[in-house]
């Protein structure tokens, strides 16, 4: 039976892209991690050594720790935490067997530099439609909870990138755009080996309504809608990323949880 201090790899898998998600810490050592240097989605790597300098800015937040095997470190980190006020449990065997249940991992080496507080800085060009605020979304779920999004002139993208450290995307030429008939949602996908079933499903749906191919999903043209008229009901644009992230969070548990559920009304229809 797990104890009240820990988390299953099941339940955690559930929490994992929602936006009341846990802050998510691993702490394995740098031996396990180079092993197998990626990271579950959402996870910032912490040194279990420094707990204690760092504990108390999670005050009042939901944890979770994961180590190699979800033993003394992960353990012990969480019980610190908790000493710290911190609502902190530990990932049942840990690393390992969120690998072997054959759960998502984010390949440490596809996560562009970060800044000195830790965060991943991303740049494109203002006024986002479809692309530039699906690719954030993905980023702040399952990548990088603390991502930092700079919009900019169209011709300016390149050189805000090189001067502030940016990782540029969805513009001509650079890594993280669109390949083919795909578009930058897609590569992020591919990239950060996201591939999950509602993933993929949303995928569909972002590539039809950001290329102008409203056949590949039926939710396709709903999602042109309600993005233009987010970009018309806001000029600032981080306050429409804000705004957008919750339609966003209502198509993915669509994707997830909901694809086979139908509405009608009346219900039921009464007996003559």
């Amino acid at each position: 039976m797990t104890s009240p201090t820990e988390i299953t790899v099941q339940q955690l898998s559930r929490l994992i892209g929602l936006p009341g998600a846990p802050v998510l810490i691993d702490v394995r050592i740098d031996e396990d991690f180079d092993a197998d240097p990626s990271l579950i989605p959402g996870f910032h790597r912490r040194d279990y050594r420094l707990v204690q300098s760092w504990a108390k800015s999670f005050a009042g937040k939901s944890v979770v720790v994961s180590c190699q095997h979800g033993l003394k470190l992960s353990q012990g980190v969480a019980a610190w935490l908790r000493h710290e006020g911190v609502e902190a449990q530990s990932l049942e065997h840990g690393f390992v067997a969120w690998r072997e249940a054959g759960q998502l991992a984010v390949p440490m080496a596809k996560l562009p530099h970060r800044d000195n507080e830790g965060r991943t800085v991303w740049v494109t060009r203002a006024r986002p439609k479809i692309d530039r605020i699906a690719c954030p979304w993905l980023i702040k779920r399952f990548v990088d909870p603390t991502a930092v999004f700079l919009f900019v002139a169209p011709a300016e993208v390149p050189m805000v990138a090189e001067r502030f450290f940016a990782t540029p995307f969805d513009i001509d030429g650079v890594y993280w755009s669109h390949r083919g008939e795909t578009c930058t949602f897609d590569t992020m996908i591919e990239e950060f080996e996201l591939k999950s079933p509602a993933l993929l499903h949303l995928a569909k749906i972002v590539r039809g309504a950001d290329t102008a191919r409203l056949d590949l999903a039926p939710e396709a043209a709903g999602l042109v809608a309600a993005s233009l008229g987010y970009s018309r009901m806001f000029k600032n644009d981080l306050e429409q990323l804000d705004a957008a992230m919750v339609m966003y969070d209502a198509f993915y548990r669509w994707c997830r949880d909901a694809t086979g559920e139908t509405h009608n009304w009346p219900a039921t229809k009464s007996a003559s």
